[in-house]
């Protein structure tokens, strides 16, 4: 209803696009990117593994087969700790996208 209502008032198509349209479609674009956040990090397990890249992934893995348990906790609580840090990114930036939500 905002953009027909801005377009009736007469404000320039860019205005309206930028105002009105382009912030409520970024909505899904945040949303898909944090939860991609964890996929992708866990793709490096696999990716670092198979190219022998040193890494956290690879790390993990040799933490894992050695029973390294003080390694594997601390890599388990980085890879949550990036998890949980792009969701509030994501949580943040939907109140910055769309003032009505309310938290």
């Amino acid at each position: 209803m905002g953009i027909r209502t801005a377009k009736s008032k007469g404000i320039r198509n860019f205005f309206v696009i930028n105002k009105h349209a382009f912030r409520n479609a970024l909505i899904p674009v945040v949303t898909i990117t944090a939860l991609q956040t964890s996929t992708l990090v866990g793709g490096t397990l696999v990716t670092e593994t198979v190219f022998s890249w040193p890494g956290l992934g690879q790390l993990l893995i040799q933490a894992v087969n050695t029973r390294d348990m003080a390694i594997v906790q601390a890599s388990v609580f980085v890879i949550a700790f990036i998890v949980i840090l792009m969701n509030l990114i994501a949580d943040i930036l939907y109140k910055i996208l769309d003032p009505r939500i309310k938290y």
